[in-house]
């Protein structure tokens, strides 16, 4: 169920009752998403972020919006840090992710003196475990969990975590894999096709372009059944689960698939988005299948049914996500189907104890 208002403390001197030492005259306070200056100026300091971890930048103006815009705000909250000047040095925005899991990003900037970017960043951390409290108590947690996504080659921002007592738990493989056009013909149609007892087929659609509600639901169960057993698993309600996924600014309708069996039965699942930018991708947000039908090709032919689909729209890519330290060895998989490691990224946790 999606709250009416965000559980988080919009007001960061309430978060923060204990003050962090920043330079004299810097400010803190939340940043104003309908500014296009401010928009573009945390763009420019999520792509030096994004350059510095990995390499490359690929931040846009939409990808800011959903942490910023109104939207997103039911389920964020921002904060940033203003040198005297009035520009912006720093940047967190908090998700209530799942019951248990608020995911957090800090962004500094990648230009301060190292005294400067250590305080900014203490501050967002201090700010972040404010915000786990406040949302544990609105949820009615014992422990939540704060989860930041890091780059491997991080190091600042690992020596950040380890201060504020973060823990490394996790890798995650960033895979891309190249799109021929011949491979359209992997099978015989992306929309709707069969193999043996499997049909895989895009989830059905109005006349209008919505999609079905029973489908959009399979889709959700498929998915909460086929991980729970994976790592980190949180309980994501349906309405938290498509909120959150129609707010990618990749998202498309046309990009979600169901595998079922000859009676309806659904058993696997591939949520798809668009990858932007001067190589056009598609990208694997999720899939996964019921423990009922493991071992039957399920995967594989969803992964062929994006492929193929990719190849159909000219694009020249399909990125994904994998969990490096899987004991399913699902990397071997997509590793005998052309996906290769682009970089690596890790996940950092703090369990914050909620206190009333």
């Amino acid at each position: 169920m999606i709250p009416d208002e965000n559980r988080f403390e919009s007001t960061p001197d309430h978060a923060l009752q204990e003050g962090v030492d920043l330079p004299h005259a810097w400010r803190v306070e939340p940043p104003d998403g309908s500014d296009e200056r401010e928009v573009l100026r945390l763009r420019e300091l999520l792509r030096g972020h994004q350059a510095d971890g990995r390499g490359w930048p690929t931040a846009s103006i939409e990808d800011v919006l959903v942490e910023v815009g109104a939207p997103g705000l039911r389920m964020r909250e921002n904060v940033v840090v203003r040198d005297r000047a009035g520009t912006i040095r720093a940047w967190g925005s908090v998700h209530d992710r799942a019951a248990g899991r608020m995911l957090f990003q800090p962004v500094v900037d990648r230009d301060l003196a190292d005294a400067d970017a250590d305080a900014c960043a203490a501050m967002l951390l201090a700010w972040a475990e404010a915000q786990a409290q406040v949302v544990g108590v609105a949820r009615g947690l014992e422990v939540q969990q704060i989860d930041v996504e890091a780059y491997a080659e991080d190091q600042r921002q690992h020596k950040w975590l380890e201060n504020a007592g973060f823990h490394r738990v996790r890798r995650w493989w960033q895979m891309s894999r190249p799109v021929a056009p011949a491979e359209v013909e992997l099978v015989p149609s992306p929309a709707l096709w069969e193999r043996d007892d499997i049909r895989f087929r895009l989830v059905r659609r109005t006349g209008a372009g919505v999609p079905d509600v029973e489908d959009l639901r399979a889709v959700h169960d498929v998915l909460e059944e086929a991980f729970t057993d994976h790592f980190n698993s949180k309980a994501e309600t349906f309405d938290e689960f498509l909120f959150r996924l129609r707010e990618d600014p990749g998202h498309r309708w046309d990009h979600w698939w169901l595998a079922e069996l000859e009676d309806g039965t659904p058993v696997g699942a591939l949520v798809g988005s668009e990858l932007p930018g001067e190589t056009p991708g598609s990208y694997v947000a999720y899939i996964g299948v019921r423990s009922l039908a493991r071992g039957r090709g399920v995967a594989k032919g969803l992964l062929h049914t994006i492929v193929a689909d990719a190849a159909m729209r000219g694009r020249v890519r399909v990125g994904l996500e994998v969990d490096a330290d899987s004991p399913t060895g699902a990397e071997g998989l997509y590793t005998s189907l052309g996906w290769v490691t682009k970089y690596v990224t890790e996940s950092w946790h703090k369990d914050v104890p909620v206190t009333r």
